[in-house]
């Protein structure tokens, strides 16, 4: 990449163009065309090349530049993955919500793999059709590279547990740490000896913390640390982890990263005729619609995603005022129910 492009008083008052661009990344307006309307005709390298340009220089199709207040388009970009799961779909619809109440539209791009080269894609489509900030609710690990690239060019929030905020990079999330300390505590406190845990995806942010938390609360305990098992939030992973626990040798205590896992392992208790919860109690995570009729209901963490949604939308706001980036959390709650009592 070539240095930045000096410009004089009159010129840095006008929209960057492709003219610019195609200078930044040494490459020729065509290209810089090719990228923009058929980028698959583009060799990667090349193609990375003029995408760091326009993410630098602000450039945005038709309209180009941020800057004055008054060019606004009152669109924000949402980005998510895994919006087949509770807690991202929960969290995209209360930030639609709230961008509504402060009369900001939304474009939403749902992410199939969330892949490093599909989340760029979808931040560089949303900063090339003028909005003015975006919320990436896709909380993998491998996407931080992405979003810090994107943030030369629109003012971000990014939700998800442990993510490092950036200058122009703002973090809310829900302090998963605590709720799997709360979880895990309340557990311990039913006199459970051994707590398994069943996490979450292994390149998620938010499972991770919740794997830290379920540790550590084991540990200040000075209680035995029950099995580690693998999953992927589906129930079905979940029911492969509760056969698993039965032929391991059950713990007296289960902490599910989701509930939908928590749902498979109670379904596989119950195919092996564990009691549930007079020989082994079970806690999930995120309190999912229709959690108090699973069978039993089952005690769970509850995230309070209309305030992630509201918090979600004020930080957007201040980013694109100027705030510099930081992290901001919000607690959450146990809801106890027949699954551990």
């Amino acid at each position: 990449m070539q240095e930045a492009i000096m410009t004089n008083s009159s010129s840095a008052s006008r929209r960057p163009g492709m003219m610019d661009v195609a200078r930044l990344a040494g490459v020729s307006p065509q290209t810089v065309s090719c990228v923009l309307n058929d980028p698959e005709s583009v060799r990667p390298v090349m193609r990375e090349k003029v995408r760091e340009a326009m993410a630098q220089l602000g450039y945005r199709r038709g309209s180009a530049a941020r800057s004055p207040v008054a060019e606004s388009t009152r669109t924000i970009g949402i980005v998510t993955a895994g919006s087949h799961f509770f807690g991202p779909a929960s969290t995209v619809a209360a930030i639609e919500i709230a961008a509504r109440r402060v009369s900001y539209a939304s474009l939403v791009i749902a992410l199939n793999r969330s892949l490093d080269d599909e989340v760029a894609e979808a931040l560089h489509f949303l900063i090339a059709r003028g909005v003015d900030g975006i919320i990436v609710v896709a909380p993998q690990t491998h996407i931080v590279a992405s979003v810090e690239r994107a943030a030369w060019a629109v003012p971000l929030v990014v939700v998800a547990d442990g993510f490092p905020p950036g200058k122009r990079i703002h973090v809310v999330s829900v302090d998963q740490e605590l709720g799997a300390r709360t979880a895990v505590g309340h557990l311990l406190g039913l006199g459970c000896q051994s707590v398994a845990h069943v996490r979450g995806p292994l390149d998620c942010f938010d499972a991770a913390a919740r794997v830290c938390g379920w540790r550590a609360a084991v540990e200040e305990a000075g209680a035995k640390p029950g099995d580690l098992l693998e999953g992927d939030g589906s129930p079905e992973r979940g029911y492969e982890a509760g056969a698993a626990l039965v032929a391991r040798g059950l713990p007296d205590g289960v902490f599910c990263s989701n509930d939908l896992m928590a749902l498979g392992v109670l379904a596989a208790l119950r195919d092996r005729g564990i009691r549930v919860p007079e020989d082994v109690a079970v806690v999930g995570y995120d309190d999912v619609s229709g959690a108090a009729f699973f069978s039993p209901s089952l005690t769970t963490v509850r995230q309070p995603f209309d305030e992630v949604g509201r918090l979600c939308m004020e930080v957007l706001l201040e980013a694109i005022g100027g705030s510099e980036g930081r992290s901001h959390s919000i607690s959450p709650t146990l809801q106890v129910r027949r699954s551990s009592t």
